[in-house]
């Protein structure tokens, strides 16, 4: 019996790469009933190694047979949502367009994610995270002052921009459903939620208080209180001392007595002030700074790699990590009082609760 905030809610999910599965992970994670179509396959598990394939069952169908669209139909008829990551076009091509499907079911929230929307002159073309951010200033924000922009990872477009995104769109279109409203599209570009997650930059533009050179913003790792920095050990630390007080902990518990530090905000110091702190950081190592820094209000962390982010005692004692079948993932998030969430399953291979989907779902062939 699935747990969470969203026990009961069914989601047809549409199999595809990036994004799409992680948005699937979230709403199974928070307990929903989500089914993915896939090609048919040989009905055996799925790897363990699939992280963001966990939770939810698969049912094998060919979309190109006008059978198998009829059952995927059947079982849209009774979805709270369905998600779906292709190209424009193709799942109208399918007979699974928006019209078809809200016809089956009024109440439908149809979430379709591509990198650049529905519409628009790149609506058609071919795309990654990287390219998604490109158009958006995010990307250009990002990497060394004298170098070239730096991907960031695929999180701020296939994630943050869409997966996230798509998510929210979809609870937000349930809940309006659930208040009476009638089923909806939701088209989600990758693109607009990348530039959406730039909000506060504009912002900060708009005041004259961010500039379009890398490394010469505050946050950007241009100011010296605010970045990462090498330790003697060949490790690194992160310190985001913002706020007086803070930079006040960070002067006293590094050593930075020189005058110079008073002129915290003078962005014309920031150059020779950071080469200073870099001197200063590289005089310990990782595990010196953190016996003087962990747990005061500097703003201070070690930059964990992955490998040793699972043991570090803060997300020990969250239980931010867990292993499944040998392999160490993240747990679901949020966390919630009264209906936890919970990883329902391992991965599913392809169409392997195909029988036990159509049985449960009340659906025959």
């Amino acid at each position: 019996m699935a747990q969470g905030p969203l026990a009961g809610v069914k989601i047809v999910e549409f199999a595809g790469i990036g994004p799409g599965p992680f948005c699937g992970m979230l709403l199974s994670d928070m307990g929903a009933d989500v089914i993915r179509i896939d090609r048919p396959g040989n009905g055996k598990p799925g790897r363990a190694e699939d992280v963001v394939g966990r939770g939810r069952r698969s049912i094998g169908l060919n979309l190109k047979d006008p059978a198998d669209v009829e059952v995927a139909l059947k079982l849209i008829a009774q979805a709270d949502a369905l998600i779906e990551g292709f190209r424009p076009g193709v799942m109208e091509r399918n007979g699974l367009g928006p019209d078809v499907a809200l016809a089956r079911n009024p109440k439908l929230v149809y979430g379709r994610m591509t990198g650049w929307g529905q519409t628009g002159a790149l609506s058609h073309s071919a795309g990654h995270d990287l390219n998604y951010i490109a158009i958006t200033g995010a990307l250009h924000a990002m990497g060394d002052g004298d170098g070239r922009p730096r991907p960031p990872l695929n999180l701020v477009g296939d994630y943050g921009g869409g997966a996230l995104y798509l998510a929210m769109g979809v609870l937000a279109a349930i809940i309006n459903v659930k208040n009476g409203g009638k089923g909806q599209v939701i088209d989600v570009a990758m693109s607009d939620g990348a530039a959406s997650l730039t909000a506060m930059f504009w912002g900060m533009r708009a005041m004259g208080v961010w500039t379009d050179d890398r490394e010469a913003n505050m946050l950007d790792g241009g100011a010296h209180f605010y970045d990462t920095y090498e330790t003697k050990d060949g490790k690194w630390i992160s310190l985001g001392s913002i706020e007086p007080q803070f930079y006040a902990i960070l002067r006293e518990k590094a050593g930075l007595t020189d005058a110079a530090y008073d002129a915290q905000m003078d962005r014309s110091k920031w150059p020779e002030l950071k080469k200073k702190v870099m001197a200063a950081i590289k005089t310990k190592t990782q595990a010196e700074w953190n016996e003087i820094m962990e747990g005061t209000d500097i703003c201070y962390a070690p930059v964990l790699s992955m490998a040793d982010a699972p043991t570090y005692k803060h997300n020990v004692d969250r239980g931010t990590f867990v292993e499944i079948e040998g392999v160490v993932q993240p747990a679901p998030a949020p966390r919630f009082s009264e209906t936890p969430g919970a990883i329902q399953g391992r991965p599913p291979g392809l169409g392997e609760h195909t029988e036990a989907i159509l049985k449960d779902w009340g659906v025959s062939r």
